[in-house]
């Protein structure tokens, strides 16, 4: 890898560590807030997958250390919406800017024949894929 695409690659990677906090703090805490009748399953829900994020965030900043950058700890904007619907509509658009993102990572490390993240990056989208269909059933 040239050092040109290695630094993008980092700044891609700080991009998706940021959003992987994000997630994380925002689902533990609508984890807590959230109501309603159906609330103890979306809690469930929504406690297992902020966990799903916590352990993204791990493999990413591993990831980032090994490729000599240094991971970010600022998360991206957190949504506090009041409403469970609310809530779903700000957690579907998270998974949908990560999808976007990763989609965009794996073409980049795939371009600078960085194939450890690429493929790191592949079951990271399959797991935010997974948590996007989640969230749009729920809405539904």
């Amino acid at each position: 890898m040239v050092e040109l695409e290695l630094t993008e690659i980092v700044e891609l990677l700080n991009k998706a560590a940021a959003g992987e906090l994000q997630a994380s703090i925002q689902y533990v805490w609508q984890h807590v807030v959230v109501k309603g009748m159906t609330s103890p399953e979306v809690a469930d829900l929504l406690r297992k997958i902020a966990i799903e994020e916590m352990k993204h965030y791990e493999k990413i900043a591993e990831r980032i250390d090994y490729l000599g950058g240094s991971p970010t700890v600022q998360p991206d904007p957190i949504a506090r919406s009041r409403t469970n619907v609310e809530m779903l509509k700000d957690d579907i658009k998270a998974e949908e800017d990560a999808i976007r993102l990763y989609r965009n990572i794996v073409e980049t490390a795939i371009a600078a024949k960085d194939y450890a993240t690429a493929e790191l990056f592949e079951d990271l989208l399959s797991d935010e894929e997974g948590h996007h269909h989640a969230f749009l059933t729920l809405l539904e």
